[in-house]
């Protein structure tokens, strides 16, 4: 019967010459899976004629009906159906499904599709604007569930610590204890985006749009919490973009979006295992899914388990340290799921919810020499976190739709220290964090009037949003804490086509302006009120410029605001202070600040996309950015070994305290607590060091992005190109009195280069991609002279086969064999001073080494 209907798709069209047509092809792209387009504004009928060559969907129409009219630059990822609507997109044109086809036909005065429905071109949005099918001036990264797959990666922390941009520090697992907090921690085995290793809390992560209860004491979104099985895409604008979305998108914004619709089961398991030992990996998964009128839900489960890797296991980390772990044991358990229903013919209602559950622990040895047998620490780490996103979307008159969203979600980390003394062990410490989040937003979208260039079409919203913080480490404890705060604000988003190419300008194809404007208010903090400027100009459909200019704000995180202030009786010698008595000690000063206010900054970037009709699938962006960031919250001494002995340090130390002065500093602390060994004596105290949060910092980022993808028929089936590279200059200034130091390229920050290239042939049911990474060196500057630490460069080789067209037990079944790190690449040593520092720059490299992975799945 399908056979049959194609044939009578292709019968049709042969009675008629005023029919475009394009056969599908034996290499066509599965239902449903979104594929990367690169597509420029032409001609409506070169468009779908592009689209049915790569997709190898049938797609009939009259060419009286196209006949002058042009579709826009189509560019992301897509399925069929939804770039065809993009195709189609004010065209008065609509395209109907008629067996394995598509018929486009004229649009009739019939009842608009729901919203679960393949909704027309406009109703599509990409991340980094607020406006329905509004192209973005900033540039924007999609990583397909396709490319994910076919790459070998096995979760999300994967996918966000390949991509050039991330920086591995923040809060990702593995971190060593010598990274300093600044550049990152491991409290729970959670992994973040960090764009431009500006702060994994400077890059707002969303699900679906919606915000995500933060993680730990990090104000961070844990995106290995969502099981990959339900993503459809990743995109992510590596661009300021506080006007559309609020706090925290400072380097910019990630939004992980779950596959709309499913029909059917699927199972999956994969095992895989690092050649040089440890990191044994069991996954196993389960997506179902189904399609109804006007509705539709996809759920999934995911189980996972992955054994550690212990510095006995590698040549260069086992005469360092006995029992350190390089990357912690984690098992976990997730669930997602995402719905939609049709109310009525005008309302929808859809929701997507999350829940997650992880253990992760870490072994170290808790002596300088590194002996496992005299004395270590055991941390574990138990997370558990939900989160729940309803909405109601309303379809108005003249292409206007009105949505109410909602959130709530929770993530608790509860953390236990066990401590080993010759072979006894004891509970050493322990305690808890809590985050939560919720908020409620309406916002509407449509034209305002007809322009030459097309419809001027605006965005307005206002929301309210709280969050809560909870830190408990035990009764009496100096860091406990507990507070919330909320926050009001209002945006809008105007978007001006000025020219079209349906105007035949002969200098100028295409021009679009936008502007956006936020007010956010944080009571008792203050308000920001953060503008975006962009515009994208096409002098032929063969290329673009787009430019953008913000302001953005992340705000003071409850953790930095309201942790309580100690002053601890600290030795002089440890932080540097020489020439000094044996007796001589200090007041150190640690702990939060409730008078923080907002970061912010100001970012701008440029990009040139190249996008020849003549080259195909093929296109190259080249974008320059530039951060300016300002008001940064620092504890503004990097290296407590250098408070006394380095000058850039001088206006945060009070040398020769009196008496009442350090009374003074007691008396405001939450608590004193003496790490002398003996008693608080005024006399002996030689300085004041103020290491506690304030808004003193400068950082500055700026760098190229370079992006290029083609695609092209190889050999009978399908070949894809990409590179993705990036280079970053960043540097900071902790306070007004201090100098200028660079961060890129230094030991703990992110290196000047990072890139990453694939190249992936796909022939029926066969699939072979060959990925290669290079992760650029840095310089130890703990050391004088100088140390350079050589990069890392990893190559990974997946293939993939699908059983399909046979009804035997094999059908719907897939293989995967995957080898990450083929030729057994490791990261060079750095200088350590501790057997529980992890001997390399564990920001920036990776200790598993060679990992080989087996994976089936099967759709019933």
């Amino acid at each position: 019967m399908r056979n049959l209907r194609k044939a009578l798709l292709t019968a049709t069209a042969s009675l008629t010459t005023l029919m475009v047509v394009a056969a599908a092809t034996p290499a066509r792209a599965q239902d449903g899976q979104p594929q990367a387009y690169h597509l420029p504004a032409q001609p409506l009928a070169e468009a779908l004629r592009a689209i049915a060559a790569q997709t190898g969907r049938a797609i009939i129409a009259p060419a009286a009906l196209l006949k002058g009219k042009t579709a826009p630059a189509i560019q992301g990822s897509y399925s069929a159906d939804a770039a065809v609507q993009l195709a189609l997109a004010g065209s008065g044109l609509r395209a109907r499904t008629v067996g394995d086809g598509l018929v486009v036909e004229a649009v009739q005065d019939t009842p608009a599709p729901a919203d679960g429905d393949a909704a027309p071109g406009k109703d599509i949005i990409v991340t980094g604007s607020r406006i329905r099918g509004t192209p973005v001036a900033s540039p924007v990264i999609t990583e397909t569930a396709e490319a994910m797959r076919d790459s070998g990666q096995t979760g999300l922390g994967d996918v966000v610590r390949a991509l050039p941009q991330s920086f591995g520090g923040g809060q990702n697992p593995g971190l060593g204890s010598n990274v300093p907090s600044a550049s990152g921690a491991d409290v729970s085995g959670a992994s973040s985006i960090n764009l431009r290793g500006l702060g994994s809390d400077a890059t707002l992560t969303l699900l679906n749009g919606h915000r995500l209860a933060y993680n730990a004491s990090r104000q961070s979104v844990d995106v290995s919490a969502i099981p990959i099985g339900i993503v459809d895409r990743v995109e992510i604008v590596p661009d300021g973009a506080s006007a559309l979305y609020g706090s925290d998108a400072v380097a910019g914004v990630a939004n992980i979006i779950f596959k709309r619709d499913y029909e059917g089961l699927e199972t999956g398991a994969r095992l895989g295992w690092a050649t040089d030992g440890g990191d044994f990996q069991q996954h196993y998964d389960v997506v179902g899914g189904h399609r109804w009128d006007g509705g539709g839900i996809i759920a999934t489960y995911e189980y996972g388990d992955a054994r550690g890797v212990l510095s006995d296991q590698r040549d260069y980390a086992r005469h360092h340290a006995g029992g350190l772990t390089l990357f912690p044991p984690m098992r976990h358990h997730s669930a997602a799921l995402s719905g939609h229903e049709a109310l009525t013919d005008n309302l929808t209602f859809s929701v997507d919810a999350l829940f997650n559950s992880r253990e992760s622990t870490t072994y170290s040895p808790a002596n300088i020499a590194g002996d496992p047998m005299v004395s270590r620490s055991i941390y574990t780490a138990f997370d558990h976190s939900w989160g729940v996103a309803p909405s109601l979307a309303l379809k108005l008159g003249a292409a206007w739709r009105v949505t109410l969203d909602g959130s709530y979600g929770k993530e608790h980390v509860d953390a236990t220290r066990v401590q080993c003394q010759l072979g006894l062990c004891g509970v050493g410490s322990g305690g808890y964090y809590r985050n939560t989040e919720r908020s409620a937003e309406l916002n509407a979208d449509g034209p305002l009037f007809a322009m030459p260039g097309g419809d001027v079409r605006i965005a307005l919203g206002a929301g309210y949003r709280e969050i809560g913080f909870r830190r408990d480490a035990g009764a009496g404890s100096p860091v406990n804490t507990l507070h919330a705060q909320d926050s009001y604000f209002a945006f809008g988003e105007l978007s001006l086509p000025l020219v079209d190419a349906a105007q035949g300008w002969s200098f100028l194809n295409s021009l679009e302006l936008s502007a956006a404007l936020r007010y956010e208010r944080y009571p008792g903090i203050g308000e920001v009120v953060t503008p975006k400027l962009g515009v994208i100009a096409a002098p032929t459909p063969d290329f673009s410029i787009k430019a953008s200019w913000g302001r953005s704000f992340r705000a003071p995180t409850l953790y930095q605001q309201y942790q309580p202030e100690i002053v601890y009786l600290y030795p002089a010698a440890p932080l540097g202070g020489t020439g000094l008595p044996a007796t001589a000690a200090t007041l150190l000063v640690l702990g939060g600040n409730p008078a923080l206010k907002p970061e912010r900054a100001q970012t701008w970037s440029a990009t040139l996309d190249l996008h020849p009709g003549f080259a195909g699938g093929a296109r190259l962006q080249i974008s320059y950015f530039n951060v300016q960031y300002r008001d940064r919250i620092v504890t503004p001494i990097t290296f407590l070994s250098q408070a006394l002995s380095n000058p850039i340090y001088q206006d945060l130390i009070a040398r020769n305290p009196s008496a009442a002065s350090q009374q003074a500093v007691i008396a405001s602390a939450f608590s004193f607590a003496s790490l002398t060994g003996g008693s608080y004596d005024p006399t002996q105290v030689v300085a004041i060091v103020n290491n506690s949060n304030l808004n003193a910092g400068r950082q500055d980022a700026r760098g190229v992005d370079l992006l290029a993808d083609y695609v092209a028929p190889l050999a009978g089936g399908k070949l894809r190109l990409a590179l993705n590279a990036s280079y970053l200059d960043s540097s900071q200034q902790l306070s007004s009195g201090q100098p200028v130091t660079p961060l890129a390229g230094i030991i703990f920050n992110p290196p000047h280069w990072r890139g990453h290239a694939t190249a992936s042939w796909a022939y029926g049911p066969l699939t072979v991609t060959g990925d290669l990474s290079r992760i650029g060196g840095v310089d130890d500057s703990r050391r004088s002279p100088v140390v350079h630490i050589p990069g890392m460069t990893t190559f990974d080789l997946t293939a993939g086969y699908r059983f399909a067209g046979v009804r035997t037990a094999l059908s719907g079944v897939s293989l995967i064999l995957s080898a990450q790190n083929l030729f057994d690449a490791a990261p060079s040593l750095i200088a350590t001073t501790a057997g529980y520092d992890t001997p390399y720059d564990s920001t920036n490299y990776s200790p598993l080494g060679r990992v080989l992975t087996i994976g089936v799945s099967k759709k019933w």
